[in-house]
């Protein structure tokens, strides 16, 4: 026990300006990742986004711990987030995927792409176990190797360093993987098309790809460390990379906020001024890629393409055009059915069948659609067009 106080006494506690900014990046991370849980619904992809955030932030603040000498009033805690380390990836890439795709995530159809940090975790049982004075020269070979190590009982059992000595490759290994499989789905979601609006500062595709460009800059500086640093020396380095993307997030997040927008803050005028779209950007997106004439159209998904949200769209729609959204989608359907009414490349088509091809689910609906519109029924506008 005395050895014990002895080292204690020894390591010192520094706090200079890398502490300092790492310890920005853990608060505001921790802040950002319950502001997340607070407001997103459970499946959906901001959720998924949330709980990266937080394994990230319990990393780096083990990091945050070790440099600054802290971890030595809980060495019970030194290498406790390793296997943490091995799920950041695999959360962000599942962010991106259930943002991209529109797909909720399913733990028990994804499980093997979390199998690697249990597997781990489950590999270090015999560290987690041991007495402290084995996580007290864990911690003193990483940082402080001139102040000696304690005496370990001999039937300590050290198979776990195996895998241990190969962590860092096990983590380049890692965010390779998920680089790969994450600029796989961009790019593939790139090339069906997406829509994006200049108007938008940051829609969920660039997001998607910014994070891309975040993963590799976080895999080349975790390289550039592991090769210059044969310990956990360099560690600092990445938590100061990693606050300054956690800040550049919540810059981008704060700048979508409604709070400047829709808010009790904005009068009505610096509102309608400040639209995230404009209704030009709705127009060429319904019309040119036909949009409307898809049956399961409605107002949430056309805020969702456009990244903007139902209230903006319906807002803008109804001052520029004087109704309401469905009115605004039949009409255009309508057009569309009068062209394909007295097209002969449709001719083979029923009216019925035309109705269903320019979205509407019913008969009945594509008809009382048409009078409203027309004032004609479809069988009357056809047989008045041949006259």
């Amino acid at each position: 026990m005395q050895a014990v106080q002895h080292i204690f006494d020894q390591i010192p506690v520094r706090h200079d300006l890398s502490s300092h900014i790492m310890l920005l990046g853990i608060i505001q991370g921790f802040f950002l990742a319950f502001v997340i849980f607070l407001r997103a619904k459970r499946k959906s992809a901001i959720n998924l986004f949330g709980w990266s955030l937080l394994i990230q932030c319990l990393v780096f603040l083990d990091v945050y711990l070790c440099y600054t000498g802290l971890i030595k009033y809980a060495f019970h805690l030194n290498d406790s987030t390793e296997f943490l380390v091995l799920m950041i990836m695999p959360t962000m890439y599942f962010f991106l995927h259930t943002l991209l795709n529109r797909k909720p995530f399913n733990l028990k159809k994804h499980w093997p792409h979390f199998l690697l940090p249990v597997l781990y975790a489950i590999s270090q049982f015999n560290y987690y176990t041991s007495p402290v004075e084995v996580k007290i020269n864990a911690y003193l070979g990483a940082y402080y190797r001139n102040l000696g190590f304690l005496d370990v009982p001999d039937t300590m059992d050290y198979s776990y360093h195996f895998i241990k000595d190969k962590f860092r490759w096990l983590v380049l290994l890692n965010f390779a993987l998920y680089l790969f499989l994450s600029l796989k789905l961009v790019l593939k979601t790139r090339k069906k098309g997406w829509t994006s609006s200049k108007n938008i500062k940051v829609d969920k595709y660039i997001f998607s790809r910014n994070t891309v460009v975040f993963i590799f800059v976080l895999m080349f500086t975790l390289l550039c460390i592991y090769l210059n640093y044969d310990d956990d020396g360099g560690d600092h380095i990445i938590g100061i990379v990693q606050t300054i993307t956690i800040f550049i997030t919540s810059f981008f997040i704060l700048s979508e906020s409604r709070f400047f927008e829709k808010s009790w803050i904005a009068d009505k005028y610096e509102t309608l001024a400040n639209n995230s779209i404009q209704f030009e950007t709705i127009e060429i997106f319904i019309s040119e890629s036909q949009y409307y004439a898809q049956q399961e159209v409605s107002l949430k998904k056309v805020a969702e393409q456009l990244g903007t949200n139902s209230n903006t769209v319906s807002k803008l729609i109804n001052s520029e055009t004087s109704t309401n959204f469905n009115d605004y989608i039949n009409q255009k359907r309508i057009v569309l059915a009068q062209r394909r009414l007295l097209d002969d490349e449709f001719k083979q088509l029923t009216v019925e069948a035309i109705g269903e091809s320019v979205g509407f689910k019913s008969k009945s609906a594509f008809y009382n659609a048409f009078k409203k519109h027309t004032g004609q029924s479809p069988s009357a506008f056809m047989k008045q067009s041949k006259e």
